[in-house]
């Protein structure tokens, strides 16, 4: 049985599918979640050695619960699957949850180009992020990749499936009084040059902010 189950949220992300599977570290299983992806991803997953989830209602939190409910491992990571981020680093992260300095490992994006993480998503993150550090949580990012047990993942009960589920899960983290440590992760230009569905546009990032800012409210 693999030892890391890897939820990768997916819409229409075809051409970075087959690099991001490959560089999959040994013992870590990739749960490609399809969102309703139009460009044949699915397929795509499951041709490159992917467990491929469906999950019919569109939102990111939607598919990373769809993810998270069909995990079967001790420890599960999140991972978006554009290409942006090194799925080598995950060993890293779960390495602090399972020698029990954290109960959640996060990712801090340093960005390799300017091109990497528009202007627009940099500043709403770091509004969001300054929040929670206002409420004690020692958290710089609000990262697309993170490491927990499977089982305290399910029991704080994250219930967000728009593009709040990941501040929502800080939130629960810090009441639930979870160790969270941060660590810095390279952040590269998405493959093929697409946008991010959630950060890639001013709108989208305005949307996120405020699914996010409702979770703080």
């Amino acid at each position: 049985m693999d030892d890391v189950d890897v939820v990768l949220p997916c819409l229409d992300e075809a051409a970075a599918l087959p690099g991001v599977l490959a560089a999959m570290p040994p013992g870590f299983r990739p749960l490609v979640v399809d969102n309703g992806s139009t460009d044949g991803s699915a397929e795509v997953a499951a041709a490159h050695g992917a467990v491929v989830v469906r999950e019919p209602r569109r939102g990111y939190g939607a598919a990373v619960h769809a993810g998270l409910t069909a995990a079967t491992s001790e420890f599960v990571c999140f991972l978006d699957c554009d290409g942006s981020l090194d799925p080598g680093v995950l060993p890293s992260l779960v390495a602090v949850v399972r020698q029990g300095k954290a109960d959640l490992a996060v990712g801090r994006r340093v960005p390799v180009s300017a091109e990497a993480w528009p202007w627009h998503a940099r500043t709403g993150n770091a509004v969001i992020a300054g929040l929670l550090r206002r409420r004690g949580l020692p958290v710089h990012d609000i990262a697309p990749i993170r490491a927990a047990r499977r089982i305290d993942l399910v029991r704080l009960g994250i219930t967000d499936r728009a593009f709040g589920y990941p501040l929502e899960l800080l939130c629960k983290a810090a009441e639930a009084n979870w160790r969270v440590c941060e660590l810095d992760v390279a952040y590269r230009p998405r493959t093929c040059g697409t946008r991010s569905k959630v950060s890639g546009s001013v709108l989208g990032t305005v949307r996120a902010v405020r699914d996010m800012a409702g979770v703080l409210w």
